[in-house]
């Protein structure tokens, strides 16, 4: 075999083992892309988007992505056009006959659910053997629904009164107030909604959650939404909690700063959803990017893969203050000089 030829299949094998997630091939589901309202992408640019989206860490460490236009609907064109295509190629490649990974971000996670839920009967029904995910790793996921999204379609409608603080908050969101025709998958986020479409699969497929709470927008849009958020997505859907209320942390026993004390946490969690990492200095678009933003805690250190594997985080303990004053944090070693993002590749890995 010629020389030229050894190097060009070693890099292939090379970019294949990169790709994967401790051996699992990856599967990117990217979130909602606020300009796509407008703007009603279709064909080789929702591809182009796609690839862009995830540019910074993720799109290098995948092996497919499901790639769709925020202009549509999850159960419509989304699911028709754009996830059902990809399906039946993983399908007939075999593509996650040994397991696979899906890594989900903002809206993504609402796709991935509903992609959970009826994959398998859906490639049954093809004659095509169902995906075997052995786990989905969701970050800033808003399958609980988005307080913002309900406000927007609202105004949208014009049954919303638009003051000046929601204008601005919508504007740093949108970029534009939508109207009745470009609203898209503003619609299946509203958070009544959101919590309706396949909210009981029948896959017991892990849903990993990774959450953060800061913000992109210097807190204008944190008025809308209850408790702790990360800009965009209120903590109870972020979380997976099993119902909207005003949580201030994944936990009820530690902080987004990763303080342990009692805290407002969710006392029950939407089916097969699990808080993982959590911290207060990431945002929205911060924790899917390639850079340390701040320290991070966690609401639970490790969890199980639908095959028994288990993604464990190596966390501390230390006390910080002095004497009487002093409190006790909770940190996942390493996390001061490592992205969220990083973080869960090297420990999936």
């Amino acid at each position: 075999m010629k020389k030229s030829t050894l190097l060009l299949l070693a890099g292939l094998l090379s970019a294949s083992a990169q790709a994967a997630v401790g051996g699992y091939p990856v599967v990117l589901v990217h979130g909602f892309q606020p300009d796509n309202l407008a703007s009603r992408p279709t064909g080789s640019q929702v591809s182009n988007n796609g690839a862009e989206y995830w540019a910074e860490y993720w799109r290098d460490r995948a092996d497919v992505r499901i790639d769709w236009p925020s202009q549509e609907r999850v159960a419509g064109k989304i699911a028709s056009d754009y996830v059902w295509p990809k399906l039946q190629q993983m399908a007939q490649n075999g593509t996650c006959a040994s397991g696979c990974i899906f890594v989900s971000h903002s809206t993504g996670d609402l796709v991935t659910r509903y992609i959970i839920d009826n994959q398998a009967l859906w490639l049954q029904n093809a004659g095509l053997q169902p995906l075997n995910i052995v786990a989905s790793f969701d970050f800033a996921g808003a399958g609980g629904g988005v307080e913002l999204a309900d406000l927007a379609v609202n105004v949208a409608g014009g049954s919303g009164l638009i003051d000046g603080a929601l204008r601005l908050a919508l504007s740093l969101w949108l970029g534009e107030i939508p109207t009745p025709a470009t609203v898209g998958v503003l619609n299946d986020l509203r958070v009544n909604t959101a919590r309706q479409l396949a909210p009981f699969p029948d896959s017991r497929v892990p849903r990993l959650r990774f959450v953060g709470a800061g913000s992109d927008f210097l807190g204008a849009t944190g008025a809308f939404l209850p408790g702790e958020d990360d800009g965009v997505v209120a903590s109870h859907s972020s979380c997976g909690a099993s119902v909207v209320a005003s949580f201030n942390s994944c936990s009820r026993s530690v902080a987004f700063d990763g303080k342990l004390a009692s805290v407002s946490g969710p006392s029950g969690f939407m089916p097969y959803h699990y808080p993982m990492l959590m911290s207060e200095g990431y945002s929205h678009s911060k924790v899917i990017a390639n850079r340390a933003e701040d320290e991070i805690t966690a609401a639970n250190s490790g969890a199980d893969y639908l095959n028994g594997e288990r993604l464990q985080f190596n966390t501390y303990d230390e006390n910080r203050g002095w004497w009487i004053f002093s409190s006790r944090y909770r940190v996942v070693r390493n996390s001061n000089n490592t992205s969220m993002s990083a973080l869960v590749y090297q420990a999936a890995n």
